[in-house]
């Protein structure tokens, strides 16, 4: 009987290592040989699995930006649209310039500047957390616990592109502003746009 393959048990080995190796190094600075060494591997056996080291983080990307998501989704469940609204944001910003997922994410938008495959990745990443925003900001105008001051998607679209601005400053050496600093602006801007109150 033959023995089961462990490409997909080394695959995600593999893509485990760069995940590591992206957040360490940074992508510009990443070199297949650094994965190999990280795997415990030679070069040509990491082409085995992955024919190429874009193919190789295009994976992390697909695994880093659903791992993103599905978290925000899950906070974005269950209580009132001014709970779930509040949840979602507190969770889109990084804990700091140690936050791994965050770190990656960023540092694999950089490679979406010049790459129509990371670039539409990174699209449908932006356009899946604005939708999160959009579905509770439309229950809290219907539910009338929001007076939505634009279009919902026009609001989804600020929120998230905040998100990410601060984000950045966030993620960097030397931080630019604390994260409660920027929750507490992305709350001021959702107070403005949907008339959001905090309960008495």
């Amino acid at each position: 009987m033959a023995r089961p393959s462990r490409a997909p048990e080394r695959r995600a080995e593999l893509i485990a290592v760069a995940r590591r190796a992206v957040v360490e190094r940074g992508v510009l600075n990443l070199r297949l040989r650094d994965i190999a060494d990280g795997a415990g591997l030679s070069s040509g056996s990491v082409l085995y699995y992955f024919p190429t080291l874009a193919d190789l983080l295009q994976e992390v990307q697909h695994e880093a930006v659903e791992r993103f998501c599905t978290h925000r989704e899950q906070a974005a469940r269950g209580g009132t649209p001014r709970e779930r609204l509040l949840a979602t944001i507190r969770s889109g910003l990084p804990t700091g310039p140690d936050d791994e997922l965050c770190v990656l994410l960023y540092e694999l938008g950089t490679i979406a500047r010049r790459d129509p495959v990371y670039a539409a990745r990174h699209i449908a990443l932006y356009e899946r957390q604005v939708g999160i925003y959009t579905g509770i900001l439309e229950a809290g105008a219907a539910t009338g616990e929001f007076t939505l001051t634009a279009d919902a998607v026009a609001i989804a679209r600020n929120l998230v592109a905040l998100e990410d601005g601060y984000g950045l400053h966030l993620t960097q050496a030397v931080p630019t502003l604390q994260r409660e600093t920027a929750e507490a602006m992305l709350l001021s801007y959702a107070r403005t746009a949907c008339t959001l109150e905090e309960p008495s």
